[in-house]
């Protein structure tokens, strides 16, 4: 196995050499990135986090949201520093080593595999809303679907993203604009009850203590897991220098409207007290405030919202094993494309192990969910990890003049990345003490392990494996 190398333009970033082709557009890009942080995990996992940690939730997301800004500025000055499809497995592989890039490339391939398991189980549950029938058969109807949509072009899927993240903006800003009607106006059966005092009067803003916030985090994280993929889109989006930035500063507003500010006003119309977990914290606050066509309607956006994210995760699998392939670290098979432009045998690999999901869903169709979000938020979080060392090596060689300086610098750097890692280190101490999430921590040695042993191997038939080898 051979690593295969492709020419660069003159700005440093992937061009046509590779074969992909730069059909996505500033708006797409746009859409794609705020739509990529709106997913099941705060449409249904918000659910489970408001028993757990009642209206204190609101402090947990913006305090994380926080941190998720650092972590995307972190990735922006990167992505500005070299634009390359690879993204985190890539700068992992040039700033920490290639073992790093190897894990990196793979752990998020895993990542997105797990969490299109996650969101075509969503999918199904969602189907209950409105039809009895059984959820492995939704999972794997829309599975296939996606899978079939994905092998179109790159033009066509940021497109579909773009209407996907169009429907949940949408419907995330009426909602917000009912809840403030009903506070002002008064309207609905909500309206005799809804007071803002609803977020401190039923048992205090901390009703379950800050350990129960606390423990509520590894759910806030994974709701905000997907936020960069926006990078992966780097090599083929028409103008990376321009777009990426303006989506990467979108990130606080969308945080403060989507999360905190829905929270606020659902919390505020609807006492948390309400609210149960598998149930999603949106159809049933209209269902309480009698609105039973818009509970239907919200059901159906996060429906979309489930599909959208799974759709994203197909895309993404296939970039990142085609990647790990043409640096020799993966199978050789999956650095091909169709005459579209789309990795073929990366996706469909990806696609033929997501339909474990549709197992998943017939063996334990009541506990599908909350039997992979652990997992996939200690795979995703790794990401990150990469990313922000990556960040920080990299600030370390370009204040010492070693490598030329980003057109897009992080704020607060390199301190907020070691702050970003630490707080990403607390949530995996909480995930140990919580006996629901640490079962993803029994799981991280032995994938460690196996991509341990694969690295040797692959080492031992090619060392390129083991060379950075900037292309």
């Amino acid at each position: 196995m051979t690593s295969l190398k492709v020419e660069t333009d003159h700005h440093g970033d992937e061009a046509v050499g590779e074969g992909y082709q730069r059909g996505l557009g500033a708006r797409q890009i746009q859409m794609i990135a705020i739509g990529g942080a709106i997913g099941t995990g705060l449409f249904l996992g918000a659910g489970k986090a408001i028993s757990k940690a009642g209206p204190s939730l609101i402090l947990a997301y913006a305090i994380a949201g926080l941190v998720i800004f650092f972590i995307m500025r972190a990735l922006g000055e990167l992505l500005m520093y070299r634009p390359v499809s690879g993204s985190f497995s890539e700068y992992a592989r040039e700033f920490v080593g290639p073992f790093a890039g190897f894990v990196t490339g793979w752990t998020y391939w895993l990542f997105w595999v797990v969490t299109g398991i996650t969101e075509v189980t969503a999918a199904a549950t969602y189907m209950t809303y409105w039809w009895d029938i059984p959820q492995w058969v939704s999972a794997l109807v829309f599975t296939i679907v996606l899978y079939g949509a994905n092998l179109i072009s790159v033009k066509l899927f940021g497109e579909l993203e773009f209407w996907f993240s169009m429907v949940k903006v949408t419907a995330i800003v009426g909602m917000i604009l009912i809840c403030a009607g009903i506070l002002t106006i008064g309207f609905s059966d909500a309206g005799d009850t809804a007071t803002v005092s609803h977020l401190w009067s039923e048992g205090g803003f901390f009703p379950h203590g800050v350990g129960g916030t606390l423990m509520t985090l590894q759910i806030v994280m994974f709701a905000f897991l997907a936020v960069e993929l926006v990078g992966v889109t780097a090599g083929e989006s028409k103008d990376p220098e321009t777009t990426l930035p303006k989506a990467i500063n979108t990130v606080p507003w969308r945080i403060a409207v989507f999360y905190v500010g829905s929270l606020i006003m659902i919390l505020s119309v609807v006492p948390w007290t309400h609210f149960k977990p598998g149930v999603s914290p949106f159809v049933a606050a209209f269902e309480q405030m009698g609105l039973s066509v818009g509970a239907a309607i919200v059901n159906f956006v996060v429906l979309t919202a489930a599909l959208s994210s799974c759709n994203s995760g197909m895309y993404s699998t296939g970039r990142m094993l085609r990647d790990l392939a043409l640096n020799g670290q993966g199978p050789r098979l999956f650095t091909r494309l169709t005459k579209s432009g789309t990795p073929l045998f990366g996706t469909t690999f990806s696609a033929a192990l997501m339909l474990v999901g549709v197992w998943i869903n017939y063996r334990w169709p009541g506990d599908a969910f909350n039997k992979v979000v652990s997992f996939a938020t200690i795979s995703g979080m790794w990401a990150w990890i990469m990313i922000l060392v990556s960040h920080i090596r990299y600030r370390l060689r370009a204040d010492r003049g070693e490598l030329p300086e980003s057109s897009f610098k992080a704020p607060g750097a390199p301190w907020t990345s070691v702050f970003a890692l630490a707080f990403i280190g607390m949530v995996i101490v909480l995930m140990a003490v919580d006996p629901g999430s640490r079962v993803s921590l029994y799981c991280a040695p032995i994938w460690a392990a196996i991509l341990g042993v694969s690295y040797v191997f692959l080492s031992r038939r090619n060392p390129e494996v083991a060379a950075f080898k900037r292309r």
